[in-house]
C-alpha cells in the first residue's frame, strides 16, 4: 500500500544517520524530474579521525567521494533526500528498507528484517573492492568460500558491464536453469543494492531445488521479490516478459533453449555462461572435416575444444541475426573453471545485414553443422 513520501523519507533520514547503517543507495528518477547526480551510495567507514559517513555520488562522468560526520553529514543527507531519486535502498544492522516513488508521488515501501549479524564500519582502504560485500547476508546463508566469492564477483562485474545506469522499474529478471541459485540471489542483492525494485523468477526442473531456493529466499527476507518454480526452460511461464534473462551453466542445448526463450520474449539483456557443448561436438564427429582443417578435429581433445568455440560463435551469430549486439567475454579466470566464457547480449532490434547472414551460412555450410539454437528460432 502506498505511503506518504514525506514520512517515508523522514524514516530513511533516520536510518541514514543512525549508527546501525550498513549501506544505502539512491538511484533512478521520479516522473518528470532529473536528479543532479545519477546515483548516490552511502556507507559508514572508520578513518584515523574516527567514524565517518562516506558518500559517493556519480554525475554520469565520474564519481565524487566525501567523508563527513556530525552536522555536515546531516546536511549532506538532507541534500540527497531533496533530490528527485526514484528509488532508495537502505540496509542497517536490523532491517532492509526499499522505497520506490510512484508516478503519483507516493512511496511504495518494502521492509524486511536483517538476517546477518551487524558488521563493523569498513576500513577506508580495502585490498579488493567486491561488488557484493563479503559480509553480505547472502554469504551467511549460501556459504562464502573464496572460490564462490570470486565467481559471484566475476558474474556481477559482467552484469554491471551489461546494464545501463537507468533501468526499468521494476526490473524483471528470470534465471533459467538456476540450480541452487546462489548467482540468482547474488544478482538480486546487487541490483536491489543499486536502488532498483527487482522481481526475480528462478526456473529449474527439480522440485527439491524449488523448495530449497524458496526457503532461502524466505530466510533472506526477499521472498516477495524472488520466487522459484519447477519446470523446464521451454515451458516456463512468466506473468510478464523479463527484461533480463540469465542462463548460467545450463548444460548443452539447455543454453540454446534459454537463448531461444530470451529472443522470443525480446528480452533487453541476456547473460549466458554455457556449460558442456555436446550437440555440435557430436555433429563434427560424424562429419567429414573440410580441408585444410583435418588436424583440428583428428584428436578428440582438440575436436572438443574446437566444438566449444564453434558452438558459442554460432550462438553469438544467431543472436546478432535476431537483433542483438553480442560480446563473448571471459566469465572467470580459467584457473577456477574450464567453462569460462560468457555471452553478453543487448537487444537493439537491428535487422541483420546481408554480410552477417552470409557469414553465418558459410560457417555452418563449411562445417556441415546445424546449431540447435537455429532450429529453436526458426
Amino acid at each position: 500500500m502506498p505511503e506518504p513520501l514525506e514520512s517515508v523519507l523522514a524514516e530513511v533520514r533516520e536510518l541514514l544517520l543512525a549508527p546501525g547503517l550498513t549501506r544505502a543507495v539512491a538511484a533512478g528518477r521520479r516522473r518528470g524530474h532529473t536528479p543532479t547526480v545519477t546515483r548516490a551510495q552511502l556507507r559508514p567507514v572508520t578513518l584515523k579521525q574516527g567514524r565517518k559517513l562516506q558518500i559517493v555520488t556519480d554525475d554520469g562522468s565520474r564519481p565524487y567521494t566525501r567523508n563527513v560526520d556530525g552536522a555536515e553529514a546531516a546536511a549532506a543527507v538532507d541534500a540527497l533526500l531533496a533530490e528527485p531519486f526514484g528509488n532508495w535502498h537502505v540496509e542497517t544492522d536490523a532491517a532492509t528498507v526499499q522505497v520506490r516513488v510512484t508516478k503519483k508521488g507516493d512511496a511504495q515501501v518494502h521492509r524486511a528484517a536483517a538476517v546477518a549479524a551487524p558488521s563493523t564500519p569498513a576500513a577506508h582502504d580495502r585490498a579488493k573492492q567486491w561488488l557484493l560485500d563479503p559480509g553480505d547476508p547472502l554469504f551467511s546463508v549460501v556459504g562464502g568460500t573464496a572460490a564462490k566469492r570470486r565467481q559471484i564477483d566475476a558474474f556481477l562485474r559482467a552484469l554491471a558491464a551489461t546494464l545501463p545506469d537507468e533501468l526499468p522499474t521494476p526490473l524483471r529478471v528470470v534465471d533459467l536453469g538456476c540450480g541452487n541459485a546462489y548467482l540468482t540471489f547474488a544478482a538480486y542483492r546487487y541490483l536491489a543494492g543499486r536502488g532498483v525494485p527487482v522481481q526475480v523468477v528462478g526456473v529449474d526442473v527439480r522440485e527439491d531445488q524449488r523448495v530449497r531456493n524458496n526457503a532461502v529466499a524466505a530466510e533472506l527476507g526477499c521472498s516477495g521479490d524472488v520466487t522459484f518454480v519447477a519446470g523446464t526452460i521451454e515451458r516456463a511461464e512468466l506473468e510478464s516478459p523479463p527484461d533480463l534473462v540469465l542462463a548460467l551453466h545450463a548444460c548443452d542445448t539447455a543454453t540454446d533453449q534459454a537463448l531461444a526463450r530470451a529472443v522470443g520474449w525480446e528480452a533487453r539483456w541476456v547473460l549466458a555462461a554455457p556449460c558442456c557443448h555436446h550437440d555440435i561436438a557430436a555433429q563434427l564427429k560424424s562429419q567429414s572435416t573440410p580441408a585444410p582443417y583435418g588436424e583440428m578435429t583428428r584428436h578428440a581433445i582438440l575436436r572438443e575444444r574446437f566444438a566449444d568455440v564453434l558452438t558459442d560463435s554460432l550462438r553469438a551469430a544467431l543472436l546478432r541475426l535476431h537483433g542483438y549486439r553480442v560480446e563473448v567475454v571471459e566469465f572467470i579466470d580459467s584457473a577456477h573453471t574450464p567453462r569460462n566464457l560468457m555471452l553478453r547480449a543487448r537487444r537493439t532490434g537491428a535487422a541483420p545485414t546481408a554480410d552477417q547472414q552470409a557469414e553465418y551460412d558459410s560457417l555452418t555450410g563449411q562445417w556441415g553443422v546445424t546449431p540447435a539454437l537455429a532450429g529453436m528460432l526458426s
